[in-house]
C-alpha cells in the first residue's frame, strides 16, 4: 500500500461525512480531485488500486446494519470507497474508476474501461462516446458513437452529402480516421489494454437514454445486451 498522511484528499463519498479530499489555492492539481484534508483524515491505495480513508471525518458504521458495515470497513479501520485512484508525489488523488466498473480479462489482468475510453475520445473529436468491453474475454474491443456536430464538420471538409452518424458509420474514410485515432489512444495504453477491434456504431446515444445516464455515464450492461449481437462479431 501507498500511504499519505497529510496533504491531500478529495469528497471521496458521502460515507465521510464531509469532505476527505480538497484543492488547495496554492496547489496545483489540476485534473485531481485534490488532497487530503488536514486534521488527522489519511488516504491510502490499496494493492487493487483501490482508494482507502480513515480519520475523524468518516463514519463509524451503518446504523443497526453490521454486515454493510463489515464491507466498507477493513479490520484496520480503513473505509473501502470503491473508486480506483493514484496518488501523485505531492499527495493530489486522480480518480480512474469505479471499482465494479473495471474488467478482468480471460488472463487475468485488472483494466479501467473509463482509462482506455478516455484516451480514446482525446485522440479523435469526431468520437461521441466509447464503450470498451474486454471483461472475461481475450483482448479489448470497442462500440464507438460519433458526434453529430463533429460529423457535420467532416462532411463539409470531405465534400459528402450526407454529414449524419448513420451515414459516415460506414464511410471508409472516416473509418481510416478513426482507425488512425484508435492506434494513437492505443500507444498511450498498455499492451493488454490496447483496443484491437472496434465497431462505428450509426446511432446516436443521448443523455437519459437506454446506453446514456442524465449524467453522462454509461450504461454498461445494457449496452452490452442491447449490443450482443455487435460485440460477439468483433471476438469472431
Amino acid at each position: 500500500m501507498h500511504r499519505m498522511d497529510t496533504g491531500n484528499s478529495t469528497s471521496v463519498s458521502s460515507s465521510t461525512t464531509g469532505a476527505g479530499l480538497i484543492g488547495f489555492p496554492d496547489g496545483v492539481g489540476i485534473g485531481t480531485v485534490g488532497a487530503v484534508v488536514p486534521g488527522g483524515t489519511e488516504i491510502t491505495i490499496a494493492d487493487d488500486g483501490e482508494l482507502l480513508v480513515r480519520g475523524p471525518l468518516v463514519m463509524r458504521g451503518y446504523r443497526n446494519d453490521p454486515d454493510r458495515t463489515a464491507e466498507a470497513f477493513d479490520s484496520d479501520g480503513w473505509l473501502h470507497t470503491g473508486d480506483i485512484a493514484t496518488i501523485d508525489a505531492d499527495g493530489y488523488v486522480t480518480i480512474v474508476d469505479r471499482k465494479k466498473e473495471l474488467i478482468i480479462n480471460t488472463a487475468g489482468k485488472n483494466m479501467s474501461p473509463a482509462a482506455i475510453e478516455n484516451a480514446v475520445k482525446l485522440a479523435w473529436p469526431l468520437i461521441g462516446f466509447v464503450a470498451a468491453i474486454g471483461d472475461n474475454r481475450p483482448y479489448v474491443v470497442a462500440l464507438l458513437t460519433l458526434d453529430p456536430d463533429a460529423c457535420a464538420a467532416y462532411a463539409a471538409k470531405a465534400g459528402l452529402d450526407d454529414p449524419s452518424p448513420a451515414a459516415l458509420a460506414t464511410d471508409p474514410g472516416l473509418r481510416a480516421v478513426i482507425t488512425a485515432g484508435i492506434a494513437e489512444a492505443n500507444s498511450t495504453r498498455s499492451r493488454v489494454e490496447q483496443i484491437k477491434k472496434f465497431a462505428i456504431l450509426p446511432t446516436v446515444w443521448q443523455p437519459g437514454g437506454d446506453e446514456i445516464t442524465p449524467t453522462m455515464k454509461l450504461r454498461r450492461r445494457p449496452i452490452a445486451e442491447r449490443y450482443a449481437a455487435e460485440i460477439s462479431a468483433l471476438y469472431g
